[in-house]
């Protein structure tokens, strides 16, 4: 897998979350991964961007309160605006408890 270079970073997608029940970040990563799976075409899945370092580690942090998880995902990108922004969409659009926005670095 290619590293994205800090200094190629040119967004941040920012996200926050909220699941009943405990989860692990292997599960928040396997989520994102598969609800964005085919949505956009090949050239677009989030595995082969990663491999092209087009699309950076993505991090994870929960929490888990009163059996609900709650945390934020990262997500930097070296793509232009316009298709970071096709990514941040595709996570949103199948989940009901996320909240996405999307920062210039």
């Amino acid at each position: 897998m290619a590293k994205i270079a800090p200094s190629s970073i040119k967004y941040i997608i920012y996200a926050k979350f909220s699941a009943e029940g405990a989860i692990e970040k292997p599960d928040v990563i396997g989520a994102i991964f598969g609800q964005t799976e085919g949505l956009l075409g090949e050239d677009m899945e989030m595995r082969e961007l990663q491999k092209q370092g087009k699309i950076g580690r993505i991090d994870v942090n929960l929490v888990l309160e009163d059996g609900v998880s709650k945390g934020e995902i990262e997500i930097p990108s070296a793509m232009d605006k316009s298709e970071t922004s096709l990514i941040a969409a595709a996570i949103e659009t199948k989940s009901q408890a996320l909240w996405i926005s999307l920062k210039l670095v």
